[in-house]
């Protein structure tokens, strides 16, 4: 059974619809990718899922429940995490103060949590002591995608987790990424670098104007001539 989906998701910001019928689903410990050009709906479309969004029609449903009428806050007690593209850390706090922040809701020992982050993210802990906001923009990604993994989601979504940071870092983030997937967590993401993305996606959606135009497995999108000439650049 489909973990978490987006069914048929059709709504937007006031009285113009920005999603059309749009449906994205992401099975337990896989990674779904959401690509497609600029102002498709992709990050809006997260959002809906995420229920940052009021729907006019669809359903959101994780783990057989329909969470469509929930709240944001209600879906991270759920097991949803979500990391916004920008303003995902706290600049003054320090790293360590910033991972403990995304466990405010957990009233069990946290440590051994925060030790699984270290081992996934060496660098912060020899930060840990540091500002955030000294740190560089592939670190505060992993201090951001750090404090979501504090909250023991069985859902993390990222919008554009690479934006902005260089090659080598986007590649291993991904690496990362992959990892955090192992451990049975769903990953949903949105990300601009499409075909690195699709590379370790499970499964894809290519989204234009809001509706689904291509859904398949990472793997058959790439294999795609339509895809790659429209979308991946041949």
């Amino acid at each position: 059974m489909t973990f978490l989906i987006g069914e048929k998701m059709t709504g937007g910001y006031g009285p113009v619809d920005i999603l059309h019928d749009c449906t994205l689903a992401v099975d337990k410990g896989q990674i779904a990718v959401i690509v497609g050009p600029n102002g498709a709906g992709k990050s809006t479309a997260m959002k809906a899922v995420f229920g940052m969004l009021k729907l006019r029609g669809g359903q959101v449903r994780l783990d057989g429940e329909d969470i469509t009428a929930l709240s944001p806050q209600d879906r991270v007690a759920k097991g949803m995490a979500f990391v916004p593209q920008t303003h995902n850390i706290f600049t003054s706090m320090t790293v360590e103060e910033n991972l403990e922040m995304g466990a405010y809701l957990r009233r069990d020992d946290i440590r051994g949590t925060m030790e699984q982050v270290y081992h996934l993210f060496p660098i912060l802990k020899q930060k840990r002591r540091q500002p955030a906001g000294e740190l560089s923009g592939g670190q505060r990604q992993q201090v951001a995608v750090g404090r979501a993994l504090m909250t023991q989601p069985k859902v993390l979504m990222l919008d554009e987790p690479t934006a902005g940071v260089s090659p080598i870092v986007m590649d291993e983030l991904f690496d990362r990424i992959i990892e955090v997937a192992r451990t049975g967590i769903s990953i949903l993401m949105v990300e601009q670098n499409a075909r690195q993305a699709l590379n370790i996606a499970d499964m894809g959606y290519v989204l234009v104007q809001g509706a689904n135009r291509y859904t398949d497995t990472g793997e058959a999108l790439m294999a795609d001539p339509d895809v790659r000439k429209t979308f991946l650049g041949g």
